[in-house]
């Protein structure tokens, strides 16, 4: 379905469906992994709508608000795609730069319609899609007491409509966020499942170099996974280097040593490890 032909000139939320998703092989810490499979399961449609009449019989509210927050390149966009997918739901992703226009009273109507063309989509669906709200930090941070400002003033509208359309939500929404130290406490109690998203352990780190890179021995997997406390999103970075240059000029003579050095390149100087490694 395309969202924009019930839209308008409203912002255009991005449309993805679920069959074109690729399917991709993520790695979790056990914690966040409970509580990702335990999401998915909610979600799977064979218990998503029993789930949803037993709320609504019992007068609880039957929509789910949910927030993936931690360090970025973790995989909280990554899950919510890979999510989607498995649970054959279509996935709708908000633009919080389209949302913020510049024009007074815009920003409003951007919010309350892009909650209205979702509740459209919904009822239209055969099975209820996903409403991301990706790196959501500018919309659900802490609002301004007493505020005076305009700006301010329309800051904290914008924030009062999304906590008035999370608690009336009759569907799923995903928030995701790099700051929830920043969040306004409203915010934090109507979000249902709270995921936090660490950087990998030492385990997970192993298993994301083996698969990124298939041809790393062990024992050169195991050291870097050891010297680096990387994300998985840094890991991915440097092996599409290393897989570029390869292809550019062929396998370097010593891997290791070639791996160093894109791990050494990857953070801003100053923030990498000190110690000398020889070969």
């Amino acid at each position: 379905m395309n969202l924009s032909a019930i839209r308008g000139s409203r912002p255009k939320g991005g449309m993805l469906s679920f069959e074109s998703i690729k399917p991709k092989q993520l790695f979790y810490n056990d914690k966040e992994r409970k509580l990702v499979e335990e999401l998915a399961a909610l979600l799977d449609e064979k218990n998503f709508q029993g789930i949803r009449d037993r709320l609504k019989e019992t007068n609880f509210r039957s929509g789910f608000a949910c927030l993936f927050y931690g360090a970025p390149g973790t995989g909280k966009t990554e899950t919510v795609l890979q999510i989607a997918r498995k649970t054959g739901r279509d996935l709708i992703q908000v633009s919080i730069s389209e949302i913020k226009s510049m024009w007074v009273g815009e920003s409003e109507k951007n919010i309350k319609g892009i909650f209205d063309d979702y509740r459209k989509m919904v009822k239209q669906s055969a099975k209820t899609p996903i409403l991301l709200f990706n790196e959501a930090d500018a919309i659900i941070g802490k609002r301004m007491v007493g505020a005076e400002k305009a700006v301010d003033k329309l800051e904290n509208n914008i924030q009062n409509i999304i906590l008035q359309e999370i608690e009336q939500l009759d569907g799923i929404l995903v928030a995701t966020t790099n700051l929830a130290e920043n969040m306004d406490k409203a915010f934090e109690r109507r979000f249902l499942y709270k995921v936090k998203f660490e950087k990998p352990d030492l385990h997970c780190r192993l298993q994301i170099w083996q698969t990124m890179i298939s041809s790393l021995n062990d024992a050169d997997a195991s050291f870097l996974a050891a010297r680096y406390d990387f994300s998985g999103g840094e890991i991915e970075n440097i092996a599409r280097h290393y897989t570029i240059q390869s292809i550019l000029h062929g396998k370097p003579a010593n891997m290791l040593k070639s791996l160093v050095g894109y791990c050494d390149s990857e953070r801003l100087e100053g923030r990498t490890p000190k110690r000398k490694v020889g070969f």
